[in-house]
């Protein structure tokens, strides 16, 4: 049996760019086959919906609202459906998503967002999480470089939903050039994307820690559907050539770190 795990998604709470209240992804998500999600919504310093006017306190109250209500509404309904924390943090138009911090390691933090790529790296890495970088070769019109720091990255996200292929393909290649650990996700906002992702195990995940070990030790796989209306099987993006394979190169400058 396999499982699939959304590790990207967004929610009206404290994204926003999301239309979707948390609660209404559990049936959603089970209903295409998933057995867990990662609520990875904008952080403050990113497209988040949290008002900067706030005390810290309030603004962190406010930030893991999304995460709380999706997990209060799986255990009142009794789903299968295992309900993670992450973040989408932001730098200079590259992101990551932080995986095993939680909401005592913000609220012990309030000074995260003067810290530089490193720094919080190094935070991260203290209190026992991860970082993997989100859609690396994306371009957007609100974007005005490609920003690419391996020495902060414990894997790259070589599929997403939300990408163009040629965006993907370019990640993955960075992703086997730096011999990285790879990752894919939908970056769903709201139910109805035609297209989706994620990582399949061989094994149920029940935690956050849990996807944590399983992810470093390449036990999962990064996949994908297309037209998720008309098709329903997963596959492994490492046997798509238009998603490993670029057919062109990015037209915005690629600064290293």
């Amino acid at each position: 049996m396999k499982y699939i795990y959304e590790t990207h998604m967004h929610t009206k709470e404290a994204s926003a760019c999301s239309g979707t209240e948390a609660r209404e992804f559990i049936k959603y998500m089970s209903e295409l086959g998933y057995s867990g999600i990662i609520i990875t919504d904008h952080f403050f310093n990113g497209n988040s919906c949290v008002p900067k006017d706030l005390p810290w306190e309030k603004r962190v109250e406010m930030y893991c609202s999304g995460y709380e209500h999706a997990l209060e509404e799986a255990q009142r309904t009794g789903s299968d459906l295992t309900v993670m924390f992450g973040i989408e943090y932001n730098f200079h138009g590259d992101e990551f998503l932080l995986y095993g911090v939680d909401k005592k390691w913000l609220l012990d933090n309030p000074d995260i967002l003067e810290k530089d790529r490193y720094e919080v790296y190094k935070c991260v890495h203290e209190y026992g999480g991860i970082m993997v970088q989100a859609h690396p070769y994306r371009e957007r019109g609100y974007l005005s470089e490609i920003n690419l720091t391996p020495d902060v990255s414990d894997g790259a996200e070589v599929y997403n939903a939300c990408n163009p292929d040629y965006q993907n393909s370019l990640g993955y290649e960075y992703a086997v050039s730096k011999n990285f650990r790879m990752s894919a996700g939908s970056d769903i906002h709201n139910p109805g994307q035609p297209d989706m992702g994620g990582m399949m195990f061989d094994h149920k995940i029940n935690s956050i820690d849990e996807y944590i070990k399983a992810f470093m030790n390449n036990e999962g796989t990064p996949v994908f559907i297309r037209d998720i209306e008309n098709n329903k099987e997963f596959k492994e993006v490492k046997n798509d050539k238009a998603l490993t394979i670029p057919t062109q190169g990015p037209t915005l400058e690629v600064i290293w770190h």
